[in-house]
């Protein structure tokens, strides 16, 4: 029965009622690393924020979310109509698929998280990938700005390019400097910064301040990795007013639920922020240097809550032994084909359940 199982796997992380099947106990037992959320929340102020709005459930959300947008806005010192609220991230993938599929082709940097490539081929888009030279990732010194030129077999002033920085699987930050040479090449960028909040703010390389300057700039951005409520499905969009109108016209009405709306409130939870850099610088790099001590395990370095992790063994055997020996959930790469079965991806937890993960993986590759 796990092995039928097994060999239906879920291609996203955090599937814990595939997962517990697989193990064969409940997903509350489960210790999961395959979802990268921070481990700290939801913060008390998100829970007070959504017991707060419950009074909300009785009517019809603002169709134009005029005071969620405002709140987003005021964050990133924006007018509103250059921010549009939505279902998550997906949800604006979704539509920024849409606008990339008008394009001749639209570039990605693969590996890519999967849900682009969904995204694209919801409206038939011409998928061109580039593939990031994984010696040069295990380094953690790319040329970026090299290997998107390079790969390009079509006018990049008539393409799109789709990419996420922090990237996701590498955790590699791409530097402003070539995100900006990127945008004076190509038609439209779409880049997803769902896991920019947790590069501290010194050394984020965000496009949001840009925004006024490039008109083919979007920027997706998702408030459930950083204060843990992917339950609640809330992203949103920073784009020139023109994209977003569009946009809100393609869309069904009330994406957004009144709770999650109620929940923007933490991006005012500077307490919560600053726990949250704190914990990750020290626990990032402390997980990295356990897991480079394991035979046979070879992280990469990273700028994310996760780290990237090469394998000498066959991954799938032993994410089943994880699982089904020590009830502990590991992310596989094989929704990545440049990744295959010798990569698994982690994210960082608390301290004690990092360290949880190394002894598993210590009496298995050992």
């Amino acid at each position: 029965m796990a092995d039928s199982l097994f060999n239906n796997r879920p291609h996203h992380g955090g599937n814990l009622a595939w997962a517990a099947q697989v193990a064969g106990c409940s997903p509350f037992a489960l210790l999961d690393f395959s979802a990268s959320i921070s481990p700290l929340g939801p913060p008390p102020s998100a829970i007070a924020a959504i017991q707060d709005g419950l009074l909300q459930l009785a009517q019809y959300p603002d169709p134009q979310y005029a005071k969620l947008r405002q709140q987003l806005a005021q964050h990133h010192h924006l007018a509103p109509d250059w921010v549009l609220p939505g279902n998550g991230a997906a949800e604006l993938l979704t539509w920024a698929g849409r606008d990339l599929a008008a394009l001749e082709a639209t570039y990605l940097l693969t590996p890519a998280f999967g849900d682009y490539g969904r995204s694209l081929r919801a409206f038939a888009a011409h998928q061109q990938a580039i593939p990031l030279p994984l010696t040069a990732v295990a380094s953690g010194k790319i040329d970026w700005l090299t290997v998107v030129t390079q790969g390009l077999m079509h006018d990049p002033a008539r393409c799109g390019l789709l990419l996420n920085t922090p990237h996701n699987p590498t955790g590699l930050l791409m530097p402003l400097s070539v995100l900006e040479t990127l945008l004076s090449l190509f038609r439209l960028v779409v880049v997803d910064e769902a896991f920019m909040d947790f590069v501290i703010p010194s050394e984020q390389q965000s496009l949001i301040p840009q925004i006024a300057r490039w008109p083919n700039l979007i920027i997706v951005r998702s408030l459930t990795k950083f204060y843990s409520l992917p339950g609640l499905r809330l992203g949103y969009a920073i784009a020139q007013p023109q994209h977003l109108k569009r946009w809100q016209q393609w869309r069904d009405p009330w994406s957004v639920n009144a709770l999650a709306a109620a929940a923007v409130t933490v991006l005012q939870d500077h307490d919560f922020q600053q726990r949250t850099w704190q914990w990750l610088g020290e626990a990032r790099p402390a997980l990295f240097q356990e897991l480079a001590a394991i035979p046979g395990v070879h992280p990469l370095p990273g700028r994310a809550n996760y780290l990237l992790v090469r394998c000498d063994r066959s991954v799938t055997a032993l994410q089943q032994t994880l699982l089904q020996r020590d009830r502990i959930l590991i992310r596989d790469c094989l929704s990545f084909p440049e990744l295959g079965d010798r990569y698994f991806r982690v994210a960082v937890r608390l301290p004690e359940e990092n360290e949880r993960l190394v002894d598993a993986l210590r009496r298995v590759m050992t």
